[in-house]
């Protein structure tokens, strides 16, 4: 039957605009929040005033809503995607609102979607699946390249980019894209992502992925958001920096250090902690690293 409705917080030039589509086909309503944006209470209101409806948002407009407690208990599903969203955030949504999540992996040059987790998928409480990025979907093909580099195949990858043949060559050779994600495959086919290879940080001759050390950080209940980057070193060529945004308890470099400690190799952890009141971010919600890294060059 048809669906109620999609509720657009985020923005219509991104994943939200995409789902439209969708959403048209299946008979529903597009509503556009009349702050043009995203705003907590406006979300409950509205989410009041269409049960049963859906909305795409990145992880950051999801981990807001939860903190401000918002009633999303009439809706049918919250979908994210353009970021990864930390396992200690994907635990505590589902807790606090139950399986109505759901999680896509695309990029521009592949949109909606090159892998997927349903509702129930990342409802079945498998720490596996809330690090992973998915399944392949129908019509779609994935693969690794030599470094682990995510390649993908199918009518949805674009035909390369606008007038540049020399950047389409060198990401489109064979029609299989390269993505600039590193990642994983299990037998099973659910595709986990290291990191963006361009965030690949190389300290004393050691290969460090920032996704790895923002999960144990943000595990930590004395942080509420972290984000990982590389610093010029002279001696070890690279040093770990770790920007993070305090959660209300608060916390310090000695607990954070220690908590690294616990479940990292000794060289993985952050050498320097910056406590910021929030992160850079575009406005589809992504955090703009190379914004940190170029606050580190300085």
């Amino acid at each position: 039957g048809p669906w109620p409705a999609i509720l657009h917080p985020a923005p219509l030039s991104h994943g939200s605009g995409l789902y439209a589509l969708a959403i048209l086909r299946k008979g529903g309503v597009q509503v556009v929040p009349q702050s043009g944006g995203f705003d907590e209470a406006e979300m409950g209101d509205l989410v009041r005033a269409w049960p049963g409806a859906v909305f795409f948002a990145a992880p950051t407009i999801l981990r807001r809503l939860r903190v401000a407690g918002v009633d999303l208990s009439a809706m049918k599903a919250a979908i994210y995607g353009g970021a990864p969203m930390p396992v200690a955030e994907v635990r505590a949504f589902l807790k606090a609102y139950g399986p109505k999540l759901a999680q896509l992996y695309g990029q521009g040059e592949a949109p909606m979607t090159i892998t997927a987790l349903t509702a129930e998928q990342l409802g079945r409480g498998d720490t596996r699946v809330w690090e992973a990025a998915g399944y392949a979907q129908d019509g779609v093909r994935i693969r690794l390249g030599p470094d682990g580099e995510v390649e993908v195949h199918g009518d949805i990858v674009c035909a390369g980019y606008w007038r540049d043949p020399a950047a389409t060559e060198a990401a489109f050779a064979g029609g299989w894209l390269k993505t600039g994600d590193v990642g994983r495959i299990d037998a099973g086919g659910l595709l986990t992502l290291v990191d963006r290879a361009k965030d690949l940080i190389i300290s004393g001759g050691y290969n460090i992925y920032p996704r790895e050390i923002e999960e144990v950080l943000a595990a930590h209940p004395g942080v509420a958001e972290v984000s990982v980057v590389g610093r010029d070193d002279p001696e070890f060529g690279e040093t770990v920096v770790a920007y993070v945004v305090p959660g209300p308890g608060g916390t310090d470099e000695a607990e954070l250090d220690a908590a690294c400690l616990a479940r990292l190799a000794r060289y993985k952890r952050p050498r320097i902690y910056r406590f910021v009141e929030d992160l850079p971010r575009n406005a589809y919600g992504k955090v703009l690293k190379t914004e940190l890294r170029a606050r580190e060059r300085g």
